[in-house]
């Protein structure tokens, strides 16, 4: 089996010493779900309304485009900063403080008057994003029982997911009927009630109240296998991000189904992101690294088969729904593998994560942008995300090997140390 990257020793730290009870746990995941299925909507939500907005505001298309790009790096800059500030504040209260930021942002975003307070107000909607992933995650880590961590991890995920299947299309589709304004208004809704739940319904972990520190924290960057998950993370997600940047344009114009097609290819793909949400959590129990390199192969080979067959709408769909299950066994997996890569300064590592997925989102839209412009064709971008899938497995292999140098090195040394210890003549 292939294990995770932590080290006995690290195990009970991530352990909790009194999980709580199946009932109970559910409600717990499903609040801090309803926070995930809010940053999904959210995230998501702009990249349909950006013509009303650009029309509202009196923007152009690009520069509404920027509202993505700074929600993105709002992302990328909040899940560190935002963590090592919060980093003693108990892990409970700071979900309630994460999700309410996330409501405030969307209602400035509501209420904006002009385009320039918008794209503040993005960037404040951003800040939160991958902190409070980080921190659900060690939290539902920590409230499960051995054996159902990662399982407990994907389902807190699962609202992320279930966001691209019914949050974006819905939100959308009201934006676009009765003004883009209402989309972000439905978000503030969704993390009020994300906030009230979570506050009545989540406790503190135990041991993981006010004892951290930022040196601990920021002591997670001094270990490479941290660094070796932020890098699967985002080389490899930008396989699959390569090819769902430019889903609008490859639809009409590879599969052959319109624009009418495109929200029906977006459904098939957030079914195929939740089933492989719900995959990974299974699986990742079981064994974090195998999983992460099903994903990666998997996504290798259904990017490959995708770029030959897609001009079949039936074959087409098919692959996209294969590409957004492979993609999604690495996200619950890959946050496991960090909270494991620092056990004793796990939050940092965590939140790191979802700046990772955002660098991959910008790394594989920026190479797909690229090989459109040199003239190489709609299915051009499915190469890029091979390639990407390719080094991301790589450096999974990388990862790997050094693990199992590192635990054949503890073996060997446990087995001279009982060797020592035996008297002479036993």
């Amino acid at each position: 089996m292939l294990q995770s990257p932590s080290t006995p020793s690290a195990a009970p730290a991530a352990t909790p010493q009194a999980p709580l009870s199946p009932g109970r746990l559910r409600l717990v995941i499903v609040a801090m779900a309803l926070g995930a299925f809010a940053i999904g909507t959210t995230e998501f939500a702009s990249m349909g309304l950006l013509p009303q907005i650009a029309d509202d505001l009196g923007a152009s298309i690009p520069q509404a485009g920027m509202l993505i790009t700074l929600y993105a790096l709002g992302v990328v800059i909040g899940a560190p900063l935002v963590t090592i500030a919060a980093v003693r504040i108990p892990r409970a209260r700071l979900l309630v403080l994460l999700i309410a930021l996330i409501g405030l942002g969307n209602l400035l975003s509501a209420v904006a008057p002009s385009f320039g307070v918008l794209a503040i107000a993005r960037v404040i909607a951003g800040l939160p994003h991958g902190a409070y992933f980080g921190v659900a995650s060690l939290v539902a880590s920590r409230l499960s029982p051995p054996g159902r961590r990662a399982r407990s991890v994907s389902l807190v995920m699962l609202g992320l997911t279930i966001a691209t299947m019914l949050g974006v299309p819905a939100s959308t589709a009201l934006g676009q009927s009765v003004g883009w304004r209402w989309a972000y208004v439905i978000v503030v809704v969704i993390a009020a009630a994300s906030t009230i739940a979570i506050w009545r319904l989540v406790p503190e972990p135990e041991g993981s109240g006010t004892t951290g520190s930022i040196r601990a924290e920021l002591r997670a960057l001094r270990r490479a296998q941290v660094w070796f998950g932020l890098g699967i993370g985002s080389i490899g997600f930008g396989g699959m991000f390569a090819v769902y940047s430019y889903i609008g344009e490859i639809v009409p114009g590879v599969l052959g189904l319109g624009e009418r097609g495109v929200p029906w290819a977006l459904f098939v793909f957030g079914i195929g992101m939740t089933v492989g949400n719900i995959l990974a959590g299974r699986l990742a129990d079981l064994s974090i690294y195998g999983t992460i390199f099903a994903g990666l192969i998997g996504m290798t080979l259904s990017l490959a088969v995708f770029a030959l067959v897609a001009h079949s709408a039936v074959a087409g769909l098919v692959l996209l729904f294969a590409i957004a299950v492979t993609s999604q066994l690495m996200g619950p997996s890959l946050q496991m593998f960090l909270l494991d890569a620092s056990p004793d300064a796990p939050s940092l590592a965590a939140a790191l994560h979802h700046s990772a997925l955002n660098l991959g989102n910008s790394l594989g839209a920026a190479l797909g942008a690229a090989v459109l412009a040199a003239g190489w064709g709609l299915l051009a971008p499915s190469w890029v995300g091979v390639g990407l899938a390719l080094l991301g497995l790589v450096v999974a292999a990388w990862s790997f090997a050094l693990h199992r140098r590192r635990v054949v090195a503890e073996v060997g040394a446990e087995a001279r140390a009982e060797t020592e210890t035996v008297p002479v003549g036993a």
